[in-house]
């Protein structure tokens, strides 16, 4: 016999209303924005905004080790570059010299 399940509509989400001052050169460029990605000024800002608070928040690295294994990374940041690795890195051709 065969089953169906129902899947549970989400809340609705609740949103907020968030007002900008912004000059007006700066609106129309926006704006200018939100239409070349056939999107609505606030659509497009909500977007915008979103992406940079996640980019914001997933630039923050806090990674706690001991008194020891901090002295070690320090040591190694200290040392300088070596290995057959970075001898050919540092042979290859550089494009912006070409």
């Amino acid at each position: 016999m065969a089953t169906t399940t129902t899947k549970e509509a989400a809340p609705p989400a609740v949103t907020r209303a968030v007002n900008l001052r912004v000059r007006e050169d700066v609106r129309d460029l926006i704006d200018q924005a939100a239409r070349a990605h056939g999107k609505t000024r606030s659509d497009f800002m909500i977007e915008a905004a979103r992406q940079a608070a996640e980019s914001a928040l997933l630039d923050q690295t806090f990674v706690r080790v001991d008194a020891a294994t901090y002295a070690q990374f320090l040591a190694v940041l200290d040392k300088p570059p070596s290995g057959v690795g970075y001898e050919r890195l540092m042979r290859a051709p550089k494009p912006w010299k070409a």
